[in-house]
């Protein structure tokens, strides 16, 4: 039905991108480990990441092979303009015109890339929503496209539908009623299949078609998809696009759309054998709209591969041995099949589609709710657009879910496969949206850490294995990454408030501390002496701040959980051992400005790197071998100031964990990471690793300088790159020390580059696309607002870092989420959903720390006013 514009609510805009800026967006639009489509700048659609595997070619119409989903509009004429028919898209940007003849002859090469399109274009980003904005004088309609996916904070299971919805709302600016028809055209590259044998397509009535292939359906090609419109009954179904070779799909498809009529087909013809040409549906909607009026049409892309058979991290099977010979041969195991969250609660994409249509509404209304929530927030927008946008990774490939409801992810995905298996603990640490914005997949991630991928001597393998099982342990743990875990499960317990889960799983936590303590501080110091493996892919050998702090962070959450527990005497042995640690970093790796590192390896347990040397003495060394020598092990850093040096005491600070580390040093450290390791620009910046993260004029904080001197003639790997997972970890650490201006340049810096220009802003890459890394940047929130709560002891603080009052702001909890508005006499807590209970209300305004005793509860529905 039209609607009138003024029923139409204005939306709020995040980050507008125009001109060059529309080249790199490709936003993701899916289910949490459902897998993507993203939505271009221009508002078509893109890199079709829906088979549980990254597909991420971002060529104009998916593969090149014509066959993606694309949009067209034909007007009438009216007294001011010819009958027109355009693609419902901006103009393609010259960077994305490729020769599509390197691509293949015959139907590869084919595609709407080259239709007419609308001369003016624009996206506003405010993730999980993008909207375009298009418009031509040749047109007498305007159009936006509002693409979206359910991302609703504690709703796991309708945030991992597989599903993208393109809202297309056509208006009439002009004097005159418009005659027009819009179609939606989507091929068969969704279902993994472009040619006409091998597919299949049936009408769904009033809605649009289920596709499907007809790969056997225990195969992992086996699919479905659906093209449907929500709420508007289509006037034309063409089930399958004409038959034909070379060009002649598209051809007719276009004749028929030029003219503004499809001709309607139920795709039952199907089953006559090797059909040629490429395969595919279109679904038509005609009116009239008058002047002023609007219409929305709601296109939903729905899928479903319910059979995945990769295998990443799994212990090897044992030999079978033949008992007449003795012979032992390695057994290759059989391909197993497991299955996506999905498919355990939608039998197909005709199903999932069925939710989306039952429930539009209100999937839509939470939503939008979010989105607004979010960007509705006082806080500066560069530091909202870094939040928000990088929530994309969890829609993104990088993330899969199992039928059980478990996680597990890749560091980030390369064009065509996943990057880095086996959600790295020590890359994941960085990660804080998800344990706040859905607690409950958070710690199916503790207990693949603690429980599956630990051995009874806590020895962890930092990746594990899919699908859920146990893993190898031949390799070394990662001491960060095994470490964070303990602060992690700390965190994850005061946001939940779960003691059940918590005494469930202490044993298994305080098994891996101990290990890590009889491992790496076999002497009891406090810090981590031992070589220790971490995030730069190297083993740190003797104490450093990066590695140190984190253990100090997690022998102090220990301590807490277990005082909490009754066991007092655990508790005081942690604590004491956290103190001593604290100590021996302010008298041996506090240099005066930071805290840097103390490089050993002739005193330690761990003789390798000794017995290497020891077998080199006396002969011709190579040049390598005299620097070892001279310098100890590689890949270490030494005096430098590295950009991770007090990453422990970040993490405690976000988790509210009580730690004995020297707050002062703490924040000399991060005030000399700042002095010394941000570059607002990096002309002259020598970058002989990975230069794609930041380059020339740019601005970025690497990830290590040495401003005194002895630089290591080899130092460890990534050390002139630039992260914005690090980043934004040390701009959050600066902010939560006061340093907000220091902070915001970071951030200002980090999405600069992220222009749409040089970079998709959606895809913060590292070892990978949608690098895991910068889910950091939720930090910010935190940060920024002050806000924190422990449902353990129901205690809410709200601390505003930056603006005016009033100030307001997003959160969420494990039991509801809303805003907070805080006024100069009043707060005011309005729940979207749940409910959240407050015992204690801490106010900062101005330094000051307010604390009230409320003993109440806010309610969806119900604000919660206190006055002041």
């Amino acid at each position: 039905m039209a609607t009138n514009p003024q029923d139409q609510p204005n939306p709020p805009i995040g980050r507008r991108f125009q001109g060059a800026g529309l080249l790199q967006i490709a936003m993701p639009m899916g289910g949490i480990g459902a897998g993507s489509v993203s939505l271009n700048g221009h508002g078509g659609i893109q890199d079709l990441a829906i088979h549980h595997r990254p597909s991420l070619t971002a060529f104009p119409d998916g593969h090149g092979s014509g066959t993606s989903g694309f949009a067209t509009l034909h007007t009438k004429a009216t007294s001011k303009t010819p009958v027109m028919t355009k693609l419902v898209e901006g103009p393609l940007p010259r960077g994305k015109i490729y020769d599509q003849g390197l691509q293949g002859m015959g139907y590869r090469n084919v595609g709407h890339a080259g239709l007419p399109r609308f001369s003016e274009c624009c996206f506003d980003a405010s993730y999980p929503v993008g909207v375009v904005h298009l418009s031509d004088r040749a047109v007498p309609l305007g159009v936006t496209v509002q693409g979206w996916s359910p991302l609703i904070p504690l709703d796991d299971h309708h945030s991992s539908m597989p599903c993208a919805i393109l809202e297309y709302e056509l208006h009439n600016p002009g004097p005159e009623a418009v005659e027009y028809s819009f179609c939606y055209h989507l091929g068969h590259q969704a279902v993994g299949k472009t040619r006409w044998a091998g597919t299949r397509n049936k009408v769904i009535h009033g809605r649009g078609v289920l596709m499907s292939n007809k790969d056997p359906q225990d195969d992992p090609a086996y699919g479905t998809c659906s093209l449907t419109c929500v709420g508007q009954p289509p006037s034309v179904i063409k089930a399958m696009w004409f038959r034909g070779q070379w060009f002649d799909w598209i051809m007719a498809l276009w004749r028929e759309t030029s003219q503004g009529q499809l001709s309607a087909n139920d795709g039952l013809a199907d089953d006559e054998p090797n059909q040629p040409g490429v395969n595919g549906a279109s679904i038509q909607m005609s009116g009239t709209l008058a002047p002023g009026q609007r219409i929305s049409y709601p296109i939903a892309l729905t899928w479903h591969f319910p059979n995945i058979d990769q295998h990443y991290g799994e212990p090897k099977p044992a030999p079978a041995c033949d008992p007449a010979t003795g012979c032992c041969e390695a057994q290759t195991p059989s391909p197993k099949i497991w299955h996506p969250y999905y498919a355990a609660h939608w039998s197909g994409a005709g199903a999932v589609a069925n939710t989306v249509h039952e429930k539009f509404t209100e999937l839509r209304r939470k939503t939008f709710a979010f989105r607004d929530a979010l960007f509705q927030s006082t806080l500066p927008l560069e530091a909202i657009d870094a939040i928000a946008s990088n929530l994309a990774i969890l829609k993104s490939p990088t993330v899969l879910r199992q039928e059980n409801g478990n996680l597990w992810a890749w560091e980030g995905c390369m064009a065509q496969q996943g990057c880095c298996h086996g959600t790295c603990t020590h890359v994941w640490n960085y990660a804080q949206a998800l344990p706040h914005l859905f607690p409950a997949l958070e710690r199916t991630l503790r207990e693949q850490e603690l429980i599956r991928s630990m051995d009874e001597s806590g020895h962890a393998n930092f990746r594990a294995a899919l699908p859920d099982g146990p893993t190898p342990h031949d390799h070394h743990p990662a001491a960060d990454g095994q470490l964070g875990g303990v602060m992690k499960v700390y965190r994850d317990w005061q946001i939940t408030g779960d003691d059940r889960w918590l005494r469930s799983i202490y044993p298994r936590v305080k098994k891996s501390l101990d290990y890590c303590i009889d491992r790496w501080d076999p002497d009891r110091l406090g810090v981590l002496i031992e070589p220790h493996h971490n995030t730069y892919d190297v083993e740190f050998w003797g104490p450093d701040g990066m590695c140190s702090t984190v253990y100090i962070g997690a022998l102090s959450a220990m301590a807490k959980m277990a005082s909490h527990l009754g066991e007092e005497s655990a508790a005081a042995n942690y604590r004491s051992l956290a103190q001593r640690g604290a100590a021996y970093l302010d008298k041996h790796l506090f240099n005066g400005q930071y805290y840097q590192q103390s490089v050993m390896w002739e005193t330690l347990k761990d003789s390798s790197f000794r017995d290497d040397l020891a077998k080199q003495a006396g002969g011709n060394l190579t040049e390598r071998q005299q620097v070892l020598g001279r310098e100890g092990p590689p890949y270490q850093y030494g005096t430098g100031c590295l950009s991770d040096g007090v990453i422990g005491a970040w993490m405690a600070d976000l988790y509210g964990i009580d730690h004995p580390m020297n707050t002062g040093h703490v924040q000399q450290s991060l005030d000399a990471i700042f002095g010394s390791n941000f570059k607002p620009d990096l002309w002259d910046h020598a970058c002989l690793q990975r230069a794609g993260y930041a380059n020339g004029h740019e601005p970025g904080l690497l990830t290590c300088t040495w401003p005194r001197g002895e630089r290591p003639m080899i130092p460890f790997p990534y050390s002139e790159e630039v992260f914005t997972g690090i980043e934004y970890q040390v701009a959050s650490h600066l902010m939560l020390h006061g340093r907000v201006e220091h902070g915001m340049q970071l951030v200002c810096g980090a999405r600069s580059r992220y222009d749409g220009i040089t970079r998709n802003p959606f895809n913060e890459y590292e070892c990978g696309n949608y690098y895991a890394r910068a889910l950091s940047s939720y930090a910010l929130l935190q940060a920024l607002t002050g806000f924190t709560y422990s449902a353990v002891s129901r205690r809410m603080a709200i601390a505003p870092q930056i603006g005016s009052l009033p100030f307001k702001t997003f959160f969420c909890t494990a039991k509801g989420y809303g805003t907070i508005t805080l006024s100069h006499d009043l707060v005011k807590i309005e729940l979207i959903a749940g409910e959240l209970p407050i015992d204690t209300l801490v106010i900062g305004k101005g330094g000051e720390h307010k604390s009230l005793t409320l003993e109440r509860v806010a309610r969806t529905g119900q604000p919660l006013v206190v006055r002041l």
